[in-house]
């Protein structure tokens, strides 16, 4: 099994197989428009524009399950990316990461690369560990999405090859893109 081997909405409503996207590099991100993690859509824009000619491709998966960041609907969400980011990678309609709602792809992600801590250097990791340790005790002990802007990076092949979670630096993201285009 691999992420081909998953279909997805698009903004659009429309069912799409991640097939769409095979023999391509994929960086796969739950997004939202209100978190403090939000900048790193330009980190992200960047980094597409940096490689998508080589193979890389961003798919964006807006969700509103953390603090209730995402609150937009769609459309209003891909208005607010283009505008404030100028966004150009793919987005998709808005998802459950965790839970019995989740989608299929987010469960299988999650089997294959679970939580490995957050970069202790970040500015914001205390204040995502604080809340967590409130809300979700033993999040350290799961494999679930712990907050917004949570990475996995796929092999050419489908494989899940990496997680990185909201704190990681974006140079850390590149280094291993580059490794694998």
């Amino acid at each position: 099994m691999s992420v081909y081997d998953f279909n997805v909405v698009n903004i659009n409503g429309e069912e799409q197989s991640l097939r769409d996207y095979e023999g391509k590099i994929l960086l796969i991100v739950n997004t939202a428009t209100e978190c403090g993690f939000t900048p790193q859509y330009d980190d992200l824009q960047d980094l597409y524009e940096k490689y998508a000619s080589a193979g890389l491709e961003i798919l964006d998966f807006p969700c509103n399950q953390f603090g209730n960041q995402a609150p937009l609907d769609n459309q209003e969400i891909v208005s607010f990316c283009d505008s404030r980011f100028g966004i150009t990678f793919p987005q998709f309609s808005k998802i459950n990461v965790n839970g019995e709602n989740a989608i299929p792809l987010y469960k299988y992600l999650q089997t294959k690369k679970g939580f490995a801590g957050f970069n202790s250097e970040h500015p914001l990791t205390s204040i995502v560990e604080s809340m967590l340790e409130r809300t979700h005790p033993d999040y350290k002990e799961t494999s679930d999405i712990k907050w917004n802007f949570t990475k996995f990076l796929i092999d050419r092949q489908g494989n899940v090859v990496e997680r990185f979670e909201p704190t990681e630096d974006i140079s850390v993201v590149e280094k291993t893109v580059k490794e694998l285009l």
